[in-house]
């Protein structure tokens, strides 16, 4: 018996539910309220990234508008705290139950890859406390707010793309599985 096959496939779905429900937290208690407070999106939503002059615009803004400033300090002490941790485990677990292993044009997958696609889920959550820590400094009055800013408008980015990756990772090796047990049923 395998590691992975021993994940009851309810906890997964817990932990799926769980990292909704702080979505939802993010999105209703700190996303649309600072959209209908400012007339901008965070810049965490901000999927093809972003640049210098964004994060210069976001910096003036919530220098003035101190209930959006609270907002921003809010999320990222609140549901962000958590939520890059809840996904980042979520995922691990799916990869784990897929059990990554097989061929990859029709040559056996390394070890060493399988371990590269378990730190994938590390990767996004790495650079999703990134983003978090990021903002914080550069939306702050801090000695390094300035590389923070210049930092910002890499880590989006980063944490989108080293999530979309996880995730055609798992459709892939979730389909693999999925022809190989029709392969088997015949």
């Amino acid at each position: 018996m395998n590691a992975g096959s021993r994940i009851p496939l309810w906890i997964i779905a817990l932990l799926a539910a769980i990292c909704l429900g702080v979505l939802a937290w993010t999105t209703f208690g700190f996303v649309v309220p600072f959209k209908h407070e400012t007339g901008q999106a965070v810049l965490d939503v901000y999927f093809a990234g972003y640049d210098e002059l964004t994060v210069g615009r976001m910096q003036r803004l919530l220098g003035e508008n101190e209930i959006a400033n609270n907002l921003l300090r809010a999320m990222y002490a609140g549901p962000e705290l958590i939520f890059p941790a809840l996904l980042t485990a979520l995922l691990l677990l799916v990869l784990m139950r897929l059990r990554p292993s097989g061929s990859y044009f029709n040559r056996p997958i390394r070890p060493s890859l399988v371990k590269l696609v378990y730190a994938l889920p590390f990767i996004y959550g790495l650079a999703d406390y990134g983003e978090n820590i990021s903002s914080l400094v550069a939306f702050g009055d801090s000695a390094w707010t300035d590389q923070a800013a210049d930092l910002l408008p890499w880590m989006t980015p980063l944490k989108f793309a080293s999530l979309a990756i996880c995730l055609i990772v798992i459709a892939r090796f979730a389909l693999v599985r999925a022809m190989h047990r029709e392969q088997s049923e015949r």
